[in-house]
C-alpha cells in the first residue's frame, strides 16, 4: 500500500471513532491514553493477550521482521478480531521516530497486515514530532505533545518508584495499591483538565514520592538487575516475557530507566544531524530547546528524591557524557549510543548486573549492546553482562535459564560482598 493509497483518519473520525494504542509501557501508555482523551479523543490501550497474538503476527508480517512489529500488528489484529469493537469505528495510531532501523517501516508493515486481513478500510494514525504523515482528524499541536511529555514523566517516576518499593514492602500488595490509585486519581484528573500546569505537574510529582515513600520496607539486601535494550522488548512484558515480573520473583530489584531519556536522545539525534550534515538551523535550536524544555520536570524530581531512599535521575548532559569514550554520537540507528550510556550509568550507580533486551536479529543491538560488552568489562570488571534475544520463535525456557545464570552470578557476588563487609 503506498502512502497515497493509506485511509486518512479525519475530523468527523474523531468524534466517533476509538483509537486503539499497543501495549508497550504499562506505567506510561495508559497516561498517554488518558491525555488524548482529555484533548477529545477516544482512545484505548489494548490489553489482550495469548498465543493467538504471535500466530496472527506471524501470519500477517514476513518473520524476518523483528518481534515489537509482529507483537504490535498481532495485538492489533487479534483486538479487531476479537468481537469487541466496531471495525468500522476504530483507528489504530502508531509511533514513528523516522530512524534507520526496521521499526521505521512498522506503520506499513501494519497497512499491509490489515489489507491481507480484510481491515483495509481501518486508518492507522503515526504518532511523530516530525510531520512524516499528517490527518485532518489527528494533530500533535504543542499543547497535546507538552501534555504528552508531562505523562511520560510522571510514568517514569511511577515505574521507578515501583520497582525500587515492591521487593521490600513489608505489607503485600500496597505497593500495587498506592500505583493503582495514583493511575486512577491521575485518569480522572486528566478527564477535568485539559492543561496541565508547571505548579501542577510539580504538586504530582511531589505528592507520588511522598506517598511511594510512606511505604514501609524491610531491611533486606537484594541484587539490582538493570534492564536495557530496544525500547518495546525493554518495556513490554508482552514483548520480554514478563521480564520485570520474572526477576522479582527470582528475588532482585529490577532498575529500569525512563522514557524520557529516549526521547532526549531522538530530538539530540535530530539536531545533531543537522550540525553534521547539514539542514535548517533553526530547527536545530528548536530540537536543542526541546531537550532542555523536556527534561526540565526531571530536575524538580531529582531534588524531591534526595533526601529519600530512592535513586535520582542522571541529567542527559551528563548521560550522554557516559558515552563519549566509546561511541561518536552519529551512532544512532534504534537506541545507538544511549544504549551504551545506559549500561554504564547503571554500572555507576550501584548496579552492576545488566540485562539487554533485543530483538532476534536486531542490528544496532547487536553492536551498541552486546558488542560493546567486552569493551565495558574492561573499563568495569565488576559489571556482570548478559543479552537475551527476543523472538517469536524463541524458546522461553531458553531465555529464562540465560536469565537465571544473571541473577545467580548477581547474587553470588552480592553473598560475597556482604561476607566481606561483616567481617
Amino acid at each position: 500500500m503506498n502512502s497515497e493509497d493509506r485511509v486518512i483518519f479525519t475530523e468527523e473520525m474523531k468524534k466517533e471513532y476509538t483509537i486503539l494504542i499497543p501495549q508497550m509501557a504499562p506505567f506510561h501508555f495508559e497516561l498517554l491514553s488518558s491525555t488524548l482523551n482529555s484533548f477529545g479523543y477516544k482512545s484505548e490501550v489494548l490489553a489482550n493477550n495469548g498465543k493467538d497474538i504471535a500466530y496472527l503476527g506471524n501470519k500477517y508480517v514476513h518473520n524476518d521482521t523483528c518481534v515489537p512489529a509482529i507483537y504490535v500488528i498481532g495485538q492489533f489484529l487479534d483486538a479487531l478480531n476479537s468481537g469487541k469493537y466496531d471495525v468500522h469505528k476504530v483507528a489504530l495510531i502508531i509511533t514513528q521516530t523516522g530512524g534507520g532501523c526496521r521499526a521505521s517501516n512498522y506503520i506499513h508493515l501494519l497497512r499491509s497486515a490489515l489489507k491481507k486481513a480484510g481491515y483495509g478500510y481501518i486508518p492507522v494514525i503515526s504518532l511523530n514530532a516530525s510531520n512524516i504523515e499528517s490527518n485532518p482528524g489527528f494533530k500533535l499541536d504543542f499543547k497535546l505533545l507538552k501534555k504528552l511529555v508531562q505523562s511520560i514523566t510522571i510514568g517514569d517516576l511511577l515505574m521507578s518508584l515501583y520497582n525500587q518499593t515492591l521487593p521490600y514492602e513489608v505489607k503485600k500488595g500496597e505497593t500495587d495499591r498506592v500505583t493503582d490509585w495514583w493511575m486512577q486519581y491521575l485518569s480522572d484528573e486528566y478527564k477535568n483538565n485539559v492543561k496541565i500546569s508547571s505548579s501542577q505537574l510539580k504538586s504530582y510529582l511531589k505528592d507520588i514520592v511522598n506517598d511511594f515513600n510512606q511505604i514501609e520496607i524491610t531491611n533486606e539486601i537484594k541484587p539490582k538487575i538493570g534492564i536495557v535494550g530496544e525500547i518495546y522488548v525493554k518495556y513490554s512484558p508482552l514483548g520480554n516475557n514478563n521480564l520485570e515480573a520474572f526477576l522479582i520473583n527470582e528475588g532482585c530489584e529490577v532498575r529500569t530507566l525512563g522514557i524520557v531519556d529516549f526521547l532526549l536522545y531522538t530530538f539530540e539525534s535530530v539536531a545533531y544531524d543537522i550540525k553534521q550534515y547539514g539542514g535548517k538551523y533553526l530547527t536545530r535550536i528548536i530540537f536543542k530547546l526541546l531537550v532542555k524544555y523536556v527534561e526540565h520536570p526531571r530536575k524538580y524530581v531529582n531534588k524531591l528524591l534526595a533526601p529519600t531512599r530512592f535513586a535520582h535521575v542522571l541529567e542527559f548532559k551528563n548521560l550522554k557524557r557516559l558515552a563519549q569514550p566509546y561511541l561518536g554520537y552519529g551512532v544512532h540507528v534504534g537506541e545507538g549510543w544511549l544504549l551504551t550510556a545506559e549500561i554504564i550509568e547503571l554500572i555507576k550507580s550501584g548496579v552492576n548486573n545488566v540485562i539487554t533486551t533485543q530483538p532476534f536479529g536486531c542490528l544496532p543491538n547487536h553492536i551498541v549492546a552486546k558488542g560493546m560488552f567486552k569493551t565495558i568489562k574492561e573499563a568495569y570488571p565488576s559489571a556482570n553482562l548478559g543479552s537475551i534475544d527476543y523472538d517469536t520463535s524463541a524458546s522461553k525456557i531458553n531465555q529464562e535459564n540465560r536469565i537465571k545464570l544473571i541473577v545467580m552470578n548477581a547474587k553470588s557476588k552480592l553473598n560475597k560482598e556482604l561476607k566481606k563487609n561483616t567481617k
